[in-house]
């Protein structure tokens, strides 16, 4: 059986050791809010997922309520007619 010669230093054992971490993988930041999450799910903060608001107040939002909030309380976008001489 083999056997060392010397004994392995603690410094060597240590330089040896510093590759064996755990690494969390697969967090990304929430670019709504910046918080940490999982990759590809929807943020338990702020609800968000893809730049579009899924979740609201824990309940799950559908689209047509999302449009329908983003529309309210905007001033229109058309121009005014020009008025003819």
């Amino acid at each position: 059986m083999a056997v060392p010669q010397r004994r392995i230093s603690k410094t060597r054992k240590r330089l040896r050791r510093t590759h064996f971490k755990l690494e969390v993988s697969g967090l990304v930041t929430c670019p709504n809010c910046g918080e940490m999450i999982k990759s590809h799910r929807v943020c338990p903060k702020c609800g968000y997922y893809a730049g579009k608001q899924t979740l609201k107040d824990g309940k799950v939002v559908k689209a047509e309520t999302v449009r329908k909030e983003a529309n309210t309380g905007k001033k229109s976008t058309r121009k005014p007619k020009k008025e003819e001489k």
